[in-house]
């Protein structure tokens, strides 16, 4: 199935948003002081799905909207298809940890088959894998970079700041 991409600049970096004709299915942030990009993006207008996910994830940025509501192509095994299910229904501004989301999906003795399910989703943000955390409150790794996570979080926390948990 083709996919066209197109090029979104975000608070957190240039993302590049691609869709097939079934939904979106890739999320990722543009290299860093690169324009190759824009080379292969199309404009958001070329595909009414890129179109509404510009439309929702500026509602996002600007805090007017919580959740998304878009057709998803994810591609992924049952095992992770689950747990991307399961990181949607996580509220907005709340976080839960990996042991969580394992007791959620009926597995708490796979947590990290979890972990590395919530690392291959192909549509964070869209797909809030940042809202989960370690046990201890910490924030863990994060494809997009760890400032991304907290930068999600703090945006997240509209009445308060995130403040990451510390042993020291």
């Amino acid at each position: 199935m083709e996919k066209i991409t197109a090029c979104y600049h975000s608070p957190i970096g240039d993302m590049l948003i691609s869709a097939t004709d079934t939904g979106i299915c890739e999320l990722s942030i543009a290299p860093l002081n690169s324009r190759e990009h824009l080379a292969y993006c199309q404009p958001p207008t070329a595909h009414h799905l890129l179109h509404e996910a510009v439309k929702q994830l500026t509602e996002y940025f600007e805090s007017t909207r919580k959740q998304f509501d878009l057709p998803l192509d994810l591609q992924g095994t049952p095992f992770q298809q689950r747990v991307w299910e399961e990181l949607c229904r996580i509220p907005f501004g709340q976080t839960i940890s990996y042991a969580d989301l394992a007791r959620r999906i009926r597995q708490p003795d796979a947590v990290r088959a979890v972990a590395a399910a919530n690392g291959r989703n192909p549509v964070w943000v869209i797909v809030p894998c940042h809202r989960v955390i370690g046990a201890d409150g910490n924030l863990t790794g994060y494809a997009g970079g760890l400032w991304r996570k907290e930068w999600l979080l703090n945006h997240e926390h509209l009445n308060g700041v995130y403040r990451q948990l510390s042993m020291f």
